[in-house]
């Protein structure tokens, strides 16, 4: 009597809060985890970096630079054309003193000019910058949207391992309430003398072991839904209940995988590397003009001015860097083209494994489905010769540890299965 207590206390306390815990969908953790992501926030802010960099590029090429140019030289001679020798701290006209020579010091210096620079011919500079922080952009997003499936794929795997861990508790908590059952019918009968007291202790061995493996269970439960809001960054309840899921091949696809997309946008990001760099050895045209004082002896009125002019230059010979450059952008795009080779030929071998892996898979189910359907009819039987006390306890221990294999069996060919068909749609993109 007071184990049938003990067990009806266990029931009542574990099992209304399995069936009321919080339900949680597969989309609730996929948005989170995307939301969660610091590498998809990440490529959002470099979009806005490199928005901001092209804005910068704009201002430099098409907008003159305004500076306002100070300065003060002052370079004191002791003269001795005259007696006693005397410190001077600018002169023109000395011949026999010490200090610095004034053919190259000209006395002194005091600059304040007002300057403005103004670059020519601009406008492809800043095409083939444009064309860069477009690809760069068209890279950012391409990252996010690999991140995005890399996530779901992700999620979607931890969420099974959830789901298994879950399930095989149900599946010791329906074994547990089934040898409850039991033990109800085995009191009675042990009371009549018809079993044992030791049929019935065997019994209630069998119960706490279920028990045991539903506490593991649901400590595996606990721990795999640790790591999927880890992984989602999220905190959340412990006690939640996740909703079933059953995952469906998607169709094959007839374009190119988008795991290539990246290798097209890395030659692009290389080709407008190689522009940029051959700005460089295009002509480089400014004018520029400035207004202020300009002394060379003392500061006065007299010495305010303006001047105005333009500079041109040209790279003629820069060492071979030119060359090095070009080869090492071929060289670059070779390696690419080998890499997105091999990684289609291993995307297509991904998936066909995955295919053969599903037909094995579906034999498997249908099999143990089969046999599982035979040991319920016999548990049916057995159940019913238990109550009229014509086999032993050992037997129906032994179907039901038979049936728990063959559930757990079922269970794992089920959560596998789902397990490929994520894999497979995750390659299948």
């Amino acid at each position: 009597m007071r184990a049938k207590i003990i067990i009806l206390a266990w029931v009542i306390f574990f099992f209304p809060a399995y069936i009321c815990a919080q339900q949680r969908s597969l989309d609730f953790y996929i948005k989170n985890a995307k939301a969660n992501s610091p590498f998809i926030h990440k490529n959002q802010n470099q979009k806005k970096l490199v928005q901001l960099d092209q804005e910068q590029l704009k201002s430099i090429y098409s907008k003159p630079e305004v500076t306002v140019v100070g300065a003060v030289l002052l370079a004191p001679i002791i003269s001795r054309d005259s007696r006693p020798a005397r410190f001077k701290l600018a002169t023109k006209d000395a011949n026999d003193y010490t200090g610095y020579d004034i053919a190259i010091t000209d006395g002194n210096d005091y600059q304040g000019m007002l300057s403005v620079t103004q670059g020519l011919f601009n406008g492809k500079k800043l095409d083939t910058y444009a064309n860069q922080a477009d690809i760069q952009n068209r890279i950012s997003d391409n990252n996010i949207e690999l991140t995005d499936h890399e996530l779901e794929n992700t999620v979607r795997h931890q969420y099974i391992l959830c789901l298994k861990s879950e399930k095989e508790a149900a599946n010791s908590l329906a074994l547990i309430n089934e040898v409850q059952d039991e033990l109800t019918t085995m009191q009675t009968l042990v009371e009549s003398a018809i079993y044992k007291q030791s049929d019935l202790m065997l019994l209630q061995i069998t119960r706490q072991n279920y028990q045991q493996d539903y506490e593991t269970f649901m400590a595996e439960y606990q721990s795999n839904l640790y790591n999927l809001n880890l992984l989602c960054g999220i905190e959340d309840n412990p006690d939640v209940k996740l909703e079933d899921v059953q995952f469906r091949m998607n169709p094959e696809i007839t374009t190119p995988s988008r795991f290539l997309t990246s290798f097209f946008l890395d030659s692009l990001a290389i080709d407008a590397d190689l522009k940029i760099s051959e700005l460089k050895y295009q002509p480089q045209v400014s004018v520029f003009a400035n207004a202020g004082m300009n002394a060379a002896y003392l500061p006065s009125v007299n010495r305010l001015g303006f001047s105005t002019g333009a500079t041109f230059s040209l790279t003629i010979f820069d060492g071979n860097q030119r060359k090095t450059e070009l080869q090492k952008s071929k060289i670059n795009l070779e390696t690419l083209q080998f890499e997105k080779e091999k990684t289609s030929v291993q995307n297509t071998i991904h998936k066909n494994y995955m295919v053969s892996q599903l037909s094995s898979l579906d034999k498997r189910i249908s099999l143990a489905d089969k046999q599982l359907d035979q040991y319920n009819q016999l548990l049916e039987v057995y159940k019913n010769q238990l109550s009229h006390a014509e086999i032993s306890v050992m037997d129906y221990k032994y179907l039901l540890k038979d049936i728990s294999g063959k559930k757990q069996e079922k269970l794992m060919l089920e959560m596998e299965k789902q397990i490929v068909i994520n894999a497979y749609n995750y390659w299948n993109y």
